[in-house]
């Protein structure tokens, strides 16, 4: 019914696949055509995010360069392919990551991206699909190219949904809230007038079709229909790009500091560098605000969620951190990790996908699951946190080892932050428990998510009482800042993302597994530059007292 409607609404606009207008749509404003709702993923927001997240889905980026070398913004992408104002079946766009399956489809390895019909004409993807399906199922493993394979095939499902109609439900239910919606009648005449203007580039038309035509479906279920100040908060969320402003604004930041550090009289310096860190924390802050009020709920149920969290956190507890002892190493320290974190997330879209989905039904309405979170996350930051600390002292002794060891203040600070986290991780493990026992009826069972939470907390406390203990130096202690946090890695990503095993299943994806292991081989690379430096120079001071001594002897 769904693509009868569709293909009976296109033909009253009157253009096809083979008759494509000749006006071009880049510039009309598409505001309130993003501010319409549909129904999409479980949730209801307006198409200007479902047009986002669909054309990522897509391609894995958030705009379309097509053959041509048009920029495709995603609401003009997602009007135009289902209008058919371009031949989107032959556009190579549908994004397949993995290199093992593109070589067993027999398709062009040089190629990332492949057109819809080449990917539905291959019997071989669907053979591949089919078995991965009923390995899930039946709740087998699956290796890389199945899931790739499974998510080439959604991929697939997504772009044909939009051109032939049926993901365009923006028609409530007159009933139930709960009903699923519809696709729109093409008798419509506000839907009628709006397409027809977006095909001959009417901005104005096409603008006040867009609002007359949410008025009239909003008048048709008033209580299910979101309202206005919900839409246009989304909406704006999605065009602020808080997160990607605090990006640029931690980057100057950081460049600011480190020259005001490399400088003798660098006071000025430092305070714009410490203002501007500001502002980008001001933006971050608001940009988690906003997906709050969005979702309703805290930032607890997906690895982008958590990072942006957690990359706040950091930069925050380095700012506390910078008021408390007014040392801008806490800032040199933190604002490397949350730049590298939040780069992380806006390069990788497709393995850490920023789309707000609705709880799975073990989260709804727990309160211990939002503090169990929000403890380990934060205690996540701290760690993260004295891991750039780590990385600062393990230069400083790689470059001038006698300096660094007489620096007392560096490594009591180090220690804060290691106690700080370590403080949060047990809290957080305790809590995770008294959760665990609300939702499966047992405080502790050895999942996998728990027992990398309890290694990575043993590893800390290790580090820390071996420290008071004297079972090693202040080095031997930022060695550990550095080398422990690939525990917390472990427990963060690994078990979500490598493992993918236990009842923590709501927080699984696929993909980074290549920047993460190239990042723990340099660091690890790096502890044991650090660690031969320092011995060197050790060594080489005990040498020289040797002669000394001998010198001496024989003087006397």
């Amino acid at each position: 019914m769904f693509v009868a409607a569709a293909s009976m609404l296109f033909g009253s606009v009157g253009y096809g696949q083979s008759d494509p207008p000749a006006a071009n749509s880049g510039g009309l404003d598409f505001k309130q055509f993003g501010l319409l709702a549909i129904q999409d993923g479980g949730r209801r927001k307006p198409i200007d995010t479902f047009a986002r997240e669909t054309l990522i889905r897509i391609t894995g980026r958030s705009t379309y360069t097509d053959q041509a070398g048009r920029k495709w913004q995603p609401n003009d992408f997602v009007l135009s392919a289902l209008l058919g104002t371009r031949d989107w079946k032959n556009e190579p766009m549908i994004l397949i990551s993995s290199g093992q399956l593109i070589e067993q489809l027999g398709l062009d390895k040089t190629q990332r991206r492949f057109s819809f019909a080449q990917l539905t004409g291959s019997a071989e993807l669907q053979r591949i699909a089919s078995e991965a399906r009923a390995l899930k199922r039946a709740e087998k493993p699956l290796d890389r190219v199945q899931q790739e394979a499974l998510s080439g095939n959604d991929r697939l499902a997504v772009l044909g949904n939009v051109m032939n109609g049926n993901a365009l439900l923006i028609v409530p239910s007159p009933q139930k809230e709960t009903d699923a919606w519809m696709v729109p009648d093409p008798a419509l005449a506000e839907l009628t007038k709006m397409m027809r203007a977006y095909t001959q580039a009417d901005t104005f038309n096409f603008s006040s079709a867009a609002r007359q035509l949410q008025d009239n479906l909003r008048a048709l279920s008033p209580s299910i229909y979101p309202q206005e100040r919900q839409l246009r908060l989304e909406y704006f969320y999605n065009h602020f790009e808080g997160f990607y402003r605090a990006i640029w604004c931690y980057g100057i930041a950081l460049v600011i500091l480190i020259a005001a550090h490399l400088r003798k009289r660098g006071g000025a310096l430092q305070i714009l560098g410490v203002g501007i860190a500001l502002l980008g924390l001001a933006f971050q802050a608001s940009g988690i605000v906003m997906r709050c009020l969005i979702a309703g709920r805290p930032p607890v149920t997906n690895m982008y969620e958590s990072i942006i969290w957690v990359s706040f956190a950091v930069s925050f507890f380095g700012m506390i951190f910078f008021a408390r002892y007014r040392t801008p190493v806490y800032l040199l320290a933190a604002l490397p990790v949350t730049l590298t974190a939040l780069l992380l997330v806006h390069q990788m879209p497709i393995a850490m996908p920023s789309s707000i989905d609705p709880l799975v039904p073990v989260l709804r309405d727990n309160f211990w699951l939002t503090i169990h979170v929000l403890t380990i996350t934060l205690s996540y930051a701290a760690f993260a946190l004295a891991m750039g600390f780590g990385h600062i002292l393990l230069w400083r002794y790689a470059r001038n080892p006698a300096a660094a060891r007489a620096d007392a203040p560096m490594h009591f600070w180090l220690y804060r932050v290691l106690q700080l986290g370590v403080l949060l991780l047990a809290a957080g493990t305790i809590l995770g428990g008294v959760w665990a026992n609300y939702s499966w009826g047992r405080f502790w069972g050895w999942d996998p998510k728990e027992t990398w939470a309890l290694i990575a907390l043993l590893c800390y406390i290790l580090a820390l009482h071996g420290r008071l203990a004297g079972w090693w130096t202040q080095f031997g202690l930022a060695v550990a800042s550095v080398v422990c946090f690939l525990a917390v890695l472990m427990a963060w990503y690994g078990v979500n993302f490598v493992l993918g095993k236990g009842l923590h299943s709501y927080g699984f994806g696929i993909g980074g597994e290549t920047y993460v292991a190239i990042f723990v081989v340099l660091d690890l690379l790096f502890v044991a530059f650090a660690i031969w430096r320092c011995r060197r120079s050790a060594g080489s001071v005990a040498e020289l007292r040797e002669i000394k001594a001998q010198r001496a002897s024989v003087y006397l």
